[in-house]
């Protein structure tokens, strides 16, 4: 089933299911909502204003929450735990997996947080505790400690008759990890090979050895980045000693590598990536308004420039008609470099080894693409005003601009990523200005020294 098809499919169900719960049908909905998977039910959820969110939660019987809680974005989970009970929230999170369990309670209000965690009984807080103990977006932080391990010294017929007594495995379980009576890591046996090796066969003869291991203090950005280029299923998390303390699945980095993609587009519009569609009005303006401030300061700046030219533009209004052309081009041609050295910052391409090879492209790109549309401009302002000067002038401004486009591009981000700060965040915001100030200083400043 293709993606398209099964996101219509879904949207055909949140309309027949609000319709429905519009002309009380409540049995129904309840039903319809108890059959659906629980991807499709959180779909309904975030989908949903918070009205008719709120409906739909309460018609959901209390043991499918967990599940549906563990699948919904951060801010509509945090809509929705707010309404409960923490005696609720608690039994919600029974069964959890350890790194949702984790999240979710590291998303709650600090006294809801407490209560919740009291209300636990003293495996689930053990778990939580183990969970927490890790900084929030590391390895160890989305790693789950359900995770079967056995010895090197044991057979395979004894470790299949331990499977069979297990009666279930973790999901995504592809391997089993090979601990010594420490706990430290020494290998791994992928499941296909143990079910067709010998039985009187020892672990220590079929395990793989010097495997690789994800250290529980990784970045889980950078752990996505590992299971990308190797093509893991599963992978072990170790701490400093190399004692294995749980595995990270592809379905957690799936998540992780979704979420970075949306931040880095969200960001670029200064929103967050988890924000919730249907958020109440004035928290969404009040986030909103944050980044309009920044930018219209951004624009002020660019005004004041156009200021210091007021009396060139008051002699030649054909300036103010063309003023709008060489900044708009420098903005265009800056996030194209922008975003291509963010993407390439995310996926670890950029370090000072080739910053100045990258760096030295981008200007002679902005050097070509300045020239090519610096003629082309020319042309068209020297037909449509019969002017050469003029035409000579905004040449000139466009190359400008499209050089200074090539180096803020690359220079930005790479300033913004030393200080610690998001570049897809910030990045599009500082461009646009410096490609708005250069471009119109450099139109203005030369049309005033050539033209007046």
């Amino acid at each position: 089933m293709s993606e398209a098809y099964e996101q219509t499919l879904s949207s055909n169900t949140l309309h027949e299911l609000t319709a429905a719960l519009n002309r009380g049908m409540f049995v129904h909905v309840r039903n319809a909502l108890h059959n659906m998977p629980v991807g499709d039910v959180a779909f309904i959820l975030e989908s949903s204003p918070v009205k008719t969110r709120s409906a739909f939660w309460q018609l959901i019987d209390s043991e499918f929450h967990g599940e549906i809680l563990e699948e919904l974005s951060e801010e509509v989970r945090n809509s929705i735990v707010s309404q409960m009970m923490p005696e609720a929230v608690a039994e919600a999170t029974e069964g959890m997996a350890t790194d949702d369990l984790a999240e979710l309670l590291r998303s709650l209000p600090d006294d809801l947080y407490q209560e919740v965690l009291n209300s636990l009984d003293s495996q689930d807080r053990h778990r939580a505790e183990l969970a927490l103990a890790y900084d929030e977006f590391t390895a160890g932080s989305v790693m789950s400690t359900d995770t079967v391990t056995i010895r090197p010294d044991v057979t395979v017929e004894v470790v299949l008759r331990y499977l069979r007594m297990r009666a279930k495995l973790p999901n995504d379980t592809d391997s089993l990890f090979v601990v010594d009576k420490d706990d430290v890591l020494i290998g791994r046996v992928a499941l296909s090979d143990l079910l067709t090796a010998q039985p009187e066969t020892e672990i220590a003869n079929l395990m793989e050895q010097d495997i690789l291991a994800i250290p529980a203090t990784l970045s889980e950005t950078e752990a996505a980045k590992m299971f990308e280029r190797h093509n893991w299923v599963s992978a072990p998390v170790v701490n400093e000693r190399n004692h294995l303390l749980g595995r990270i699945t592809i379905d957690d980095m799936v998540d992780i590598i979704r979420e970075d993609a949306e931040h880095s587009m969200m960001s670029m519009a200064g929103l967050d990536d988890e924000e919730d569609t249907f958020a109440p009005v004035v928290q969404s303006t009040q986030k909103r308004s944050i980044w309009l401030a920044v930018n219209l300061v951004t624009a002020l700046l660019a005004a004041m420039v156009s200021g210091l030219f007021e009396d060139v533009l008051s002699q030649l209004a054909v300036l103010a008609i063309l003023n709008t052309i060489v900044p708009s081009m420098g903005g265009v041609a800056g996030n194209q470099t922008l975003t291509l050295v963010i993407r390439a910052i995310a996926l670890g391409h950029v370090s000072s080894s080739n910053t100045r090879s990258l760096m030295l492209k981008e200007i002679t790109i902005g050097m070509l693409n300045g020239m090519i549309w610096a003629i082309l401009i020319a042309g068209i302002v020297g037909i449509w005003k019969q002017d050469v000067l003029l035409a000579c002038v905004i040449a000139f401004a466009m190359l400008m601009n499209m050089l200074a486009a090539g180096i803020s591009g690359v220079a930005v981000p790479l300033i913004l990523k030393k200080f610690k700060i998001d570049p897809a965040l910030a990045g599009g915001v500082i461009l646009t200005t410096v490609t708005d100030i250069v471009g119109i200083f450099a139109f203005l400043g030369t049309a005033s020294w050539l033209l007046i």
